[in-house]
């Protein structure tokens, strides 16, 4: 049975903004049921990667093309230097290794081609204050410690991969902002921790788009 919660939905309206203005050929890299099509252009050709079997049959019903499996499974069936747009919501930190990835996604794209995508901030201030205040670090089904996450990233660290593999950063901001009532005192706690440790703990995710060559 598919999760019933929102993981595999990948609407992700917040993401569409950094979807640039010319682009026709998508790819994406863990596209879920295939929600994010609906933000895409309607003449666009969309391909999607998905390992979920049956998540990857759903997308199957909304875009072009989806091959089922990781990047690294699909990646001799993709054509090469074909894609104008990659799209990757919250994938890059269930890699094994992204720099090979951001090497590898190079030779399918067209010149000129973008990525777009969010990644999961681990600077978040509720994840710092279990972190320094109760001092925890909890894995958990989904968010910022996923199970399945296999890498963590800042704002800095972020910046520092994409200049290293030499992609052009267009955009960069947090995303999904997240504000505390000052009803409850451990509310006031974190909101004093968040001055303290800067404005970049305030968003769970990083949403960004880079020019790839």
């Amino acid at each position: 049975m598919v999760e019933s919660s929102a993981y595999y939905e990948g609407i992700r309206a917040e993401v569409a903004e950094f979807i640039p203005q010319k682009y026709s050929k998508v790819l994406e890299i863990g596209c879920g049921k295939g929600g994010f099509r609906a933000n895409a252009s309607d003449n666009c050709e969309y391909w999607g990667v998905e390992p979920n079997e049956e998540v990857a049959n759903i997308a199957k019903t909304k875009l072009n093309k989806v091959i089922i499996g990781t990047f690294d499974d699909a990646f001799n069936d993709l054509p090469d230097n074909y894609f104008d747009l990659v799209i990757c919501n919250d994938v890059i930190e269930h890699m094994v290794d992204h720099h090979m990835f951001y090497n590898r996604i190079k030779a399918k794209c067209a010149k000129d081609a973008c990525m777009i995508g969010s990644i999961p901030n681990v600077r978040y201030i509720r994840n710092l204050y279990d972190l320094l205040i109760k001092k925890d670090w909890k894995y958990t089904e989904e968010g910022i410690l996923d199970k399945t996450h296999l890498r963590f990233f800042t704002l800095k660290s972020i910046k520092q991969d994409f200049l290293k593999h030499q992609f052009k950063t267009e955009k960069l901001c947090g995303i999904n902002k997240v504000y505390f009532s000052k009803r409850k005192l451990s509310n006031l706690k974190i909101m004093l921790l968040q001055l303290f440790l800067g404005e970049d703990t305030r968003f769970l995710q990083f949403g960004f788009r880079v020019k790839l060559k």
